[in-house]
């Protein structure tokens, strides 16, 4: 990825949900049941414990400016727990507004029993949440009120540049916080997979004025943030088996392992490579090598490709683990076309077409390449090919698909029905692996399981591949 998607946003986001507890043991509706009364709220379980250690073990190379936690017990028990593990001297400081989704008419209840009893609202639950009304409130769209306003008591105090924030919360509000953080509505609430202790970072930059959040979370403005990673669970994976969320097998719609190939030669000399036909370089296939490591005991059924060698390459290193699985090769899987900038670098760029270079990296969207593509062209061409990838497979089957950081930023932001304005808003490393799973089927929502998974490549939580060019 070209210095955009690198520049230094001034605050990190790490967003962590709590460990298992004994209500999520016992598959019960926890919310924010018995806030008054600690000693009756539900607990972190032995498991929950242990997770929470090791997501603190894992954040232990970050340094902290500030700790926030829910009030709710679970929650400050895992930031306590975290923080320790970290090394950080920090005491988590509790906020009402991180605390957990209000269901009161459910809470205490198992899943199964809020099935039986309230058949018509849980349905409405899975599948229009939004629409979800309990005591005369709808709790979903209360929640994503409530991260809103987290937001804007959070961001204006920590404006310096480089500082390190880490929030401790539940599935519910973290869900709100990732969406409202894009500026999406509460019908996308389910869209994002929070598990116990899985790790998401987002960095924020711009203007975090009181009055400028208040813009963006009335639709006037857009937050400049970046989401680095989503959900990371690859530090639990000494309880799971697994580095990735596993795959549900009543799940009646697909899984999608959505991989960006690994660095090239123009990718490290910040050359835009676009169209060109550019071979993976040695660090490139050692990270081939790792993503195949990573994915080997995974379930793999299909396989799909651009076109262009280098991610034809980091599909072929994964699939020597799955070789019964060919590859299908998608041409509108293919990088976007830069024309005239290919095989150019920023600076060459910016003497040929003054000014057209920070356009791209402030709205990308209005940019059409000279004798290339605009981002509208790689939308139209890249749902084309998700569509072909989503109906190619079968419920219940896995399918690996191999292409480029510009084509894989229009898969995810078509996910959320995001247009191209948003183009920054989705990392995607080299060889960094994203998990879409379709719950519902192949006609309902898919879930985003996880986002730019790296700590495969690294000892790191963060994305630490390198910076290049398209």
């Amino acid at each position: 990825m070209n210095v955009v998607e690198d520049r230094p946003l001034n605050t990190r986001i790490v967003l962590v949900r709590h460990g298992e507890s004994n209500f999520n043991q016992a598959s019960k509706v926890q919310g924010r049941g018995f806030l008054d009364q600690p000693d009756r709220q539900s607990v972190l379980s032995e498991k929950g414990q242990t997770q929470a250690q090791l997501a603190g073990e894992a954040l232990a190379s970050l340094s902290f400016d500030a700790v926030y936690c829910s009030p709710l017990v679970r929650a400050k028990q895992t930031a306590e727990i975290i923080t320790k593990a970290a090394g950080c001297q920090l005491q988590p400081h509790a906020v009402m507004n991180l605390c957990e989704i209000d269901l009161p008419d459910w809470e205490m209840m198992t899943y199964g029993e809020v099935q039986a009893k309230f058949p018509e609202e849980y349905e409405l639950w899975h599948h229009a949440p939004h629409q979800l009304m309990m005591q005369g409130k709808y709790p979903v769209a209360e929640l994503f009120k409530q991260a809103q306003t987290l937001w804007q008591e959070i961001l204006p105090q920590h404006q310096s540049k480089g500082q390190t924030i880490l929030l401790v919360g539940h599935s519910g509000i973290n869900r709100s916080l990732l969406s409202t953080a894009l500026g999406l509505e509460p019908a996308y609430y389910h869209y994002w997979q929070q598990t116990n202790c899985g790790i998401s970072v987002l960095n924020v930059g711009g203007d975090r004025s009181a009055a400028y959040l208040q813009k963006c979370f009335a639709g006037h403005a857009q937050l400049e943030v970046q989401l680095e990673s989503v959900n990371i669970t690859s530090h639990l994976s000494s309880l799971t088996k697994s580095a990735l969320t596993p795959y549900k097998k009543e799940h009646v719609g697909p899984r999608i392992l959505l991989v960006r190939h690994g660095e090239t030669n123009w990718n490290r000399d910040k050359r835009f490579q676009g169209q060109i036909d550019i071979p993976l370089n040695q660090r490139g296939e050692e990270q081939a090598q790792l993503v195949a490591k990573f994915l080997e005991t995974e379930q793999i059924d299909l396989a799909f490709s651009s076109t262009l060698s280098r991610p034809k390459q980091t599909a072929d290193a994964i699939l020597t683990s799955h070789n019964h699985v060919p590859i299908t090769l998608i041409d509108d899987l293919k990088e976007i076309s830069h024309g005239k900038w290919e095989g150019k670098l920023e600076a060459e760029i910016e003497a040929g077409f003054p000014g057209e270079l920070q356009r791209w990296k402030d709205m990308p969207q209005d940019v059409q390449m000279p004798e290339g593509e605009n981002l509208q062209d790689v939308w139209q061409r890249a749902e084309a090919a998700w569509q072909q990838i989503v109906e190619t497979t079968p419920p219940g089957k896995v399918a690996l698909v191999s292409a480029h950081d510009a084509v894989n930023k229009a898969l995810l932001c078509e996910l959320f029905d995001l247009p191209p304005a948003f183009f920054w808003a989705f990392k995607q490393g080299n060889g960094g692996v994203s998990v879409i799973d379709y719950t519902s089927g192949k006609d309902g929502h898919p879930t985003l399981m996880a986002l730019n998974i790296t700590t495969h490549l690294s000892d790191s939580i963060l994305d630490k591949t390198a910076a290049g060019a398209l």
